[in-house]
């Protein structure tokens, strides 16, 4: 499947949505997953009746999981919601040669979960130097310790991390600046197939319902890492449970540059909520007086993506949560602690509000040094009239960043599937960021990035004391007459996790200069300046 189409340009860049001119643009992407080995497909289990889990889940992640400097792919699995016998359903983990070709592994790696799964996020939470897995169920999650070389152990219950709630999203991250990460959980909705309600479409059709609907939403739970394989739940006293929703994004970034990492959820059809960390294990909701709790009309959205960046070069980081169709997108711009609604002038809102999106991220997709959008989108209730084989498929969505914070879509044209978490990285070392895309009920994606347009590139591989990837790492550059701002950070989205190293596309320059790296611990280092295609890694001084 080739990703072509055209772009909708404004004629002044800003000015509003309309789009009044289109040029044709050659492929950004191919889907490559067949021959390059990638066999995967999320199985819904759905049947008759319908349970919510079917259409909301699940989640993807690229890492490297045995040390060989290559993008490994983890997929998460559904099932069946309620029987019981999973073990014909394990998650899967396909292993990169170097060449962006793949073996599954799953049988001999002991990474093949078998609950019914929702999402993942990675980290290195033993800080042995290599990459864990923590994976959000339906039912209970669990935590799988890598021993370096991509074989994994289940130490959910020695670690005390098995939440048995509807867990969505998750994020490692360093909340109290002690050396080891800690982790946030997102729970949906307090949900048993036995709650489950009827709720028939127009047609008179059972259809799956809208979470309010059950009149559950679900605490969310903290996690304080211990230091020695083991965490501490502190969500009471931490201040996390003072209100909660029906979470599905999380995605954790320095909002008000204290110096202490925030963390921002996505609630589905409630207030979203921003944690303000105190730096004391406290953190207190600012969602409200920050303006990201609801949209520019006081409503509260179907909130599912979210990601952070710096999307105007002004050092801050600005906020997006990919909606319901018939709502926008929101982009949040920062101003200093509080954000305003940016998404009308940005030209997201007429390109968003036709489809449901779920997975999304920015990332420089053609190296032009702006940051793009891809947006994995699919119903979760039936379209009115006659029903196509896949009732809630709809097509995915390709934004291009343009200078000011400014977009315009690509549309891609193509299959349409029911799509839901994404991953990013450059699965084939070629420097063009690739996507491994779930699709529910159907074949995965592994969208090899083939623009002809693309500008030049340098990556920055990050590494901290322990040999890990630098989690919320930040590295600030010139690039031409800009100040740019990225960070390594590997959460975000829609329940997957992403390649941590830093992918800076520079356009036709000849590189960056001024380059300073600030660190999870505050340190600051320095790097000489990069040059157009060139790798660098860099480790934190211990």
């Amino acid at each position: 499947m080739k990703l072509t189409g055209l772009l909708f340009l404004c004629c002044i860049v800003g000015c509003s949505d309309t789009a009044e001119q289109k040029v044709i643009l050659e492929p950004w992407f191919v889907d490559e997953a067949k021959q390059r080995g990638f066999d995967f497909v999320w199985e819904s289990g759905a049947g008759d009746f319908p349970y919510n889990p079917e259409i909301i889940s699940g989640g993807v992640a690229l890492l490297d999981v045995d040390g060989d400097e290559d993008l490994d792919i983890y997929m998460v699995q559904g099932g069946s919601v309620t029987n019981s016998e999973q073990s014909a359903f394990p998650n899967h983990l396909f292993l990169n040669d170097g060449n962006g070709n793949f073996t599954n592994v799953t049988n001999s790696s002991g990474a093949g979960d078998t609950h019914f799964g929702t999402g993942i996020t990675t980290g290195d939470y033993d800080n042995d130097g290599d990459v864990d897995l923590y994976i959000t169920n339906v039912k209970e999650n669990v935590l799988l310790q890598n021993d370096g070389t991509g074989h994994f152990t289940d130490v959910t219950a020695i670690a005390g991390v098995g939440d048995p709630r509807w867990s969505s999203s998750a994020a490692f991250f360093d909340m109290d600046k002690d050396g080891d990460l800690d982790l946030y959980v997102a729970n949906y909705i307090d949900w048993a197939p036995d709650i489950e309600r009827e709720c028939p479409a127009k047609s008179g059709v059972l259809d799956y319902c809208h979470p309010q609907a059950y009149r559950a939403p679900a605490k969310d739970i903290l996690y304080r890492n211990n230091g020695d394989g083991t965490f501490a739940n502190i969500s009471e006293e931490s201040g996390v449970h003072a209100v909660w929703g029906n979470g599905l994004g999380v995605v954790v970034g320095d909002v008000n540059a204290d110096g202490f990492l925030d963390v921002f959820v996505a609630n589905d059809e409630m207030n979203n909520q921003l944690w303000i960390n105190q730096g004391d294990a406290t953190f207190i909701d600012d969602a409200i007086v920050s303006g990201v709790a609801v949209d520019s009309n006081g409503a509260p959205k179907a909130g599912m993506g979210t990601d952070f960046a710096d999307v105007n070069d002004d050092g801050l980081l600005d906020l997006i949560v990919v909606n319901l169709s018939g709502e926008s997108d929101s982009l949040f711009m920062n101003q200093g602690g509080w954000f305003t609604d940016g998404t009308p002038r940005s030209g997201l809102a007429t390109i968003s509000r036709q489809y449901t999106r779920f997975g999304t991220g920015f990332r420089d997709l053609n190296n032009d040094g702006y940051l793009d959008l891809y947006m994995s989108n699919g119903r979760v209730q039936m379209p009115d009239g006659k029903q196509p084989a896949d009732p809630y498929a709809e097509q995915n969505v390709l934004i291009k960043g343009l200078p000011g914070g400014k977009f315009v879509e690509v549309e891609l044209g193509g299959v349409e599937h029911t799509s839901r978490g994404i991953a990013y990285g450059d699965v084939n070392g070629d420097g063009a960021m690739d996507i491994v895309v779930l699709n529910r009920d159907a074949p995965a994606y592994l969208l090899i990035n083939q623009n002809p347009e693309a500008g030049g590139f340098v990556k920055l591989q990050l590494f901290n004391e322990h040999g890990a990837p630098a989690q919320d790492a930040v590295v600030r550059f010139t690039l031409g007459d800009r100040k740019v701002r990225r960070e390594v950070r590997t959460g975000g989205g829609y329940c997957s996790a992403h390649d941590p190293s830093l992918h800076i596309g520079i356009g036709d320059a000849s590189g960056i200069t001024g380059v300073e790296i600030t660190w999870s611990n505050d340190s600051k280092q320095s790097i000489e300046d990069l040059h157009a295609g060139e790798a660098r890694t860099v480790h934190q001084a211990k």
